[in-house]
C-alpha cells in the first residue's frame, strides 16, 4: 500500500507541474460545476492509463462537499485479486470561486511531509445536465476518466462520452475499461 501511495504521488507531482495559465490549446472545461450536485459516488467506466491505477479492475470515487466549500475525496479500487486499495484527499478550486478546474491532494505521509507539492489537476470537461455522467481530464491530455453514477451505461451514452473525449483531443484508443462483475468473478475462480 505504501508503494501504491508513493507512486500515486509521483504521478500527481508530475501532473501538478503543468501550468494553470490559459492555454488556447488546452481542453475546454464546463466553466462551472455545481459541487452540491456533483457530490456522491461516481464509477469509473474507463480511464487513460495511470501508473498508480495499473492494478485496478474496478474503481470508484466518492465526493462529499465540506463546510469550507472544498470537496472530500475518497477513491478506492478493486484489484483483480479482490483487494481494495483506497486513498482519501481533498479537492479545491485552482481559481477561487471557479469549480471546473480543481486541485486534488491526497492525504498521505508524503503530502503531510511536503504540503502542496503532491497535487494533481482535475478538470471537469463535461457533466450531463442530470449529473449522471461526466468526463474528467487534465490539461496535458495524458489522463482521462469517463465517469457514471452507475457501473455500466448503455451503448449510446458510452459513444457520447467517447465522442466528447475525442473532440477534446484525448486518445480514446488507449482507454482501459472497467472490468465487469462477470470478468471479476471469472478471475477469482
Amino acid at each position: 500500500m505504501k508503494r501504491l501511495l508513493l507512486v500515486l504521488f509521483a504521478g500527481l507531482v508530475l501532473a501538478g507541474c503543468a501550468t494553470t495559465g490559459e492555454d488556447p490549446l488546452a481542453p475546454k472545461t464546463v466553466n462551472s460545476v455545481n459541487l452540491k450536485r456533483y457530490q456522491g459516488t461516481w464509477y469509473e467506466l474507463a480511464r487513460l492509463p495511470m501508473y498508480f491505477q495499473r492494478n485496478c479492475a474496478q474503481s470508484e470515487a466518492r465526493y462529499t462537499l465540506k463546510p469550507d466549500g472544498n470537496v472530500a475525496v475518497y477513491n478506492r479500487c478493486l484489484t483483480a485479486d479482490w483487494q481494495w486499495e483506497e486513498v482519501k484527499g481533498t479537492a479545491y478550486p485552482q481559481v477561487p470561486g471557479k469549480t471546473d478546474k480543481l486541485w486534488v491532494e491526497f492525504d498521505t505521509w508524503f503530502s503531510r511531509l511536503i504540503p502542496g507539492v503532491a497535487k494533481g489537476q482535475y478538470w471537469v470537461l463535461y457533466v450531463s445536465d442530470d449529473y449522471k455522467t461526466a468526463l474528467v481530464g487534465d490539461p496535458s491530455r495524458r489522463y482521462l476518466w469517463l465517469l457514471s453514477r452507475t457501473p455500466t451505461v448503455n451503448g449510446v451514452v458510452r459513444e457520447e462520452l467517447l465522442s466528447k473525449a475525442r473532440q477534446q483531443g484525448y486518445d480514446t484508443t488507449r482507454l482501459i475499461w472497467r472490468a465487469s462483475d462477470q470478468q471479476m468473478a471469472k478471475t477469482s475462480n
